[in-house]
């Protein structure tokens, strides 16, 4: 037996937190019958249905791809600096976005980031209402890869940083590091000039790549985020947000 939300979240139904919002609203059935009971458990082959207000209310929920700039920090507000879900508002919308959705304060409620960027850090922010794609980005079985630009040094190297690094050291930031006591999986590490570097990650441990970074002698300076599985960063200018399109997939 398997707890309903939970298994609910495994079908890609909706996350965890809606599933108990609409089994309390007696919006979901097991073979045919409402369940109202939080908790409530059943077996895996048995049938899942929800109510249309359940799906009317999803179809409502909103995505926000916000360029995050230096200075903010991903979720609540930390040591007075403020969060990145402040730059939500209806001026700093890109005005090339051509998603046909009106803004209103009520999307900012239950808003969570999906996939953190650290204070000094730049780019790409996912802030979304849907359950579902959270999990997709951050759940444990996600296969998003995520694509930053990271500049760096390298002893007292800040120019040609290519030239004095040791080849070897690529190699094993690429595959044989590990932090938190368990190895990391496999990235893609490659020069993007002499002193930037491209990864390409598969997971998300906190500070990774400037931990990673510092385990090989280098020095971040500077980092951006500018994909997220098929979602590009692209012309977004720093401190405004476009919506994610329905036609968009990560």
């Amino acid at each position: 037996m398997v707890r309903l939300s939970k298994r609910m979240s495994e079908l890609g139904i909706c996350s965890r937190r809606e599933a108990d919002e609409w089994i309390a609203k007696g919006w979901v059935r097991v073979d045919g019958a409402v369940v109202a009971e939080l908790g409530s458990r059943i077996r895996p082959e048995q049938a899942i249905t929800v109510e249309r207000a359940a799906r009317n209310e999803q179809a409502q929920r909103v995505t926000f791809v916000l360029h995050k700039p230096i200075g903010y920090v991903s979720g609540q507000p930390e040591d007075d600096y403020p969060p990145a879900a402040a730059l939500l508002t209806a001026t700093n919308r890109w005005q090339e976005d051509d998603a046909k959705i009106r803004f209103s304060p009520q999307q900012l409620r239950g808003l969570a980031p999906a996939g953190r960027l650290d204070i000094d850090s730049t780019g790409m922010l996912i802030l979304t209402q849907d359950g579902r794609i959270a999990r997709q980005l951050i759940g444990a079985d996600s296969d998003i890869d995520k694509e930053y630009l990271v500049r760096v040094a390298y002893q007292s190297h800040e120019e040609n940083v290519r030239a004095h690094f040791p080849a070897a050291l690529i190699d094993k930031l690429r595959h044989g590091l590990s932090l938190d006591d368990a190895p990391l999986k496999p990235a893609e590490v490659e020069w993007q000039n002499p002193e930037q570097l491209r990864f390409v990650l598969r997971e998300g441990k906190k500070r990774q790549i400037r931990r990673m970074c510092e385990l090989v002698g280098l020095r971040v300076t500077g980092l951006k985020r500018i994909r997220m599985g098929r979602i590009k960063l692209g012309n977004l200018p720093q401190g405004q947000w476009r919506y994610l399109r329905p036609d968009e997939q990560f």
